[in-house]
């Protein structure tokens, strides 16, 4: 296959680039900022996608965040691959602060007891969750009873503060990146059309002095 990579990561090896990418976490952030600067749409459709990415990385959707970035990102009229790339920004090194922040400003709007034992209650939570899921999966072919309890716990105590809690930061740091952004792309793009429109100067200036080759030199 064309795309098909010649060596096979190990299941250890992806687990431990997902916290540390080959070449580091700078080389993939200055990765990221190359294809954000190059993407050939106008500065604020760009910096809306990069609003809505950020807005994504603060929903619980862990999983979907490419799609929920990029329903936000049509929705606000941004562009989509401008959101889907900046994702990146939720990893495994940020995700705790980005939990911990969600989970206290939900608990806090809801007025719901925060998780006991954070953050370990919440994986806990979580597992269970989880589990409830397997249970009532394998109950549809067996004569077991669904089970509802641990799901609803996880509603209540997890996911509902964490997406609620998530859209006042989502928010506020997307508006942020979103008018950092806007300059500095007008700044990046003007740039390149200036080397641009030298290079072809240049080139239109070297091909009126070359001589005609149907021309007689004598």
């Amino acid at each position: 296959m064309v795309f098909k990579r010649r060596d096979r990561r190990s299941v250890w090896r992806l687990v431990v680039e997902s916290f540390w990418p080959k070449g580091g976490w700078g080389r993939a952030f200055s990765y990221v900022k190359h294809r954000l600067r190059r993407l050939p749409d106008p500065p604020h459709r760009i910096a809306r996608g990069i609003m809505a990415g950020i807005m994504a990385t603060f929903t619980p959707f862990f999983g979907f965040h490419f799609v929920t970035a990029a329903l936000i990102a049509w929705i606000m009229r941004g562009n989509i691959l401008a959101a889907m790339l900046t994702t990146f920004a939720g990893n495994p090194i940020t995700f705790p602060f980005i939990g911990a922040i969600s989970l206290q400003i939900g608990t806090w709007i809801l007025g719901t007891p925060p998780v006991r034992g954070e953050p370990q209650g919440v994986i806990d939570s979580f597992s269970r969750a989880m589990g409830d899921l397997w249970h009532n999966f394998l109950a549809i072919f067996t004569p077991e009873t669904a089970e509802w309890s641990n799901l609803f716990v996880f509603w209540r105590e997890v996911f509902l503060p964490y997406l609620v809690g998530g859209i006042v930061p989502g928010i506020i740091l997307g508006l942020i990146f979103y008018y950092v952004s806007v300059p500095l792309l007008v700044a990046y793009q003007n740039r390149r059309k200036g080397r641009l429109k030298e290079k072809l100067d240049r080139l239109r200036r070297k091909n009126s002095q070359a001589p005609d080759p149907g021309s007689d030199p004598n």
